[in-house]
C-alpha cells in the first residue's frame, strides 16, 4: 500500500513538530500580552485614585513595590484564565495558520 494515497478524515490535518512549536509560541505570547494589559489596567487604576488600589504610599519605594505587586497579580490572573483575551487571540492566530481551508471552516463553526 502506498502511503501517499491515504486520505485524512474531515477535520484532520497533518501537523508537523514545527506547528506545535509555533502554537506554543502563540499561546505564550498571547498570555504575556494579556498579563501586560491587565497590569496596565491595574497601574492606571492606582494612578487615577489618590491612595491607589492597594492603599496609601507615595514614596518611590512604595511605587516600586506596588509596580512589582501589580505585575505579579496581572501574571497570576492571566495564568488562571484572565479576561479570556489570550484564548481569543490564540484561537484567532491559530485559526489563520491552518493550511487546510476545510479545517478553518470547521473550527469557525465550533
Amino acid at each position: 500500500m502506498d502511503i501517499s494515497q491515504l486520505q485524512l478524515s474531515p477535520g484532520m490535518s497533518i501537523a508537523s513538530p514545527a506547528d506545535g512549536v509555533k502554537q506554543s509560541k502563540i499561546a505564550k505570547a498571547a498570555g504575556q500580552f494579556e498579563a501586560l494589559l491587565i497590569g496596565e489596567m491595574l497601574k492606571s487604576e492606582r494612578e487615577a485614585s489618590e491612595d491607589g488600589w492597594l492603599g496609601g504610599g507615595s514614596d518611590s519605594s512604595a511605587e516600586s513595590a506596588f509596580g512589582i505587586a501589580e505585575n505579579q497579580l496581572a501574571q497570576t490572573i492571566a495564568d488562571h484564565g484572565g479576561l479570556g483575551l489570550a484564548k481569543t487571540i490564540r484561537h484567532a492566530l491559530e485559526g489563520n495558520q491552518s493550511p487546510n481551508p476545510a479545517a478553518r471552516s470547521a473550527d469557525a463553526t465550533q
